[in-house]
């Protein structure tokens, strides 16, 4: 006579439960030939913005510049100005400092 009292039966668990990677290969393959697709798109679309000069060119801005701004800039390029002149000033000029050692 047989018992069937501590039979366990596994209800829960799948016959194919592994994992397949081929799938996810070609999830990512597919992913990365997406993202390369795409950014060829946009490089050649700012390429032809480039050349057809759509972006705004450095003329138009330096057009735009107000008298508050050409005045700032002048007063810089004075100041540089003077500031060149006294490192000439200091590079050219004899040492007074006589050598101790001497």
């Amino acid at each position: 006579m047989k018992t069937n009292f501590f039979k366990i039966k596994k209800i829960f668990k799948k016959e194919n439960f592994e994992i397949n990677p081929d799938i996810y290969w070609r999830i990512i393959v597919i992913v990365f030939l997406l993202l390369t697709i795409a950014s060829f798109v946009f490089a050649y679309n700012l390429f032809v913005q480039i050349n057809d000069g759509d972006i705004s060119s450095t003329q138009n801005n330096s057009e735009k510049v107000g008298n508050k701004e050409k005045g700032k800039i002048e007063d810089a390029l004075n100041y540089f100005s003077e500031r060149e002149k006294k490192s000439t000033e200091i590079l050219n000029s004899s040492f007074s400092i006589v050598d101790p050692s001497l």
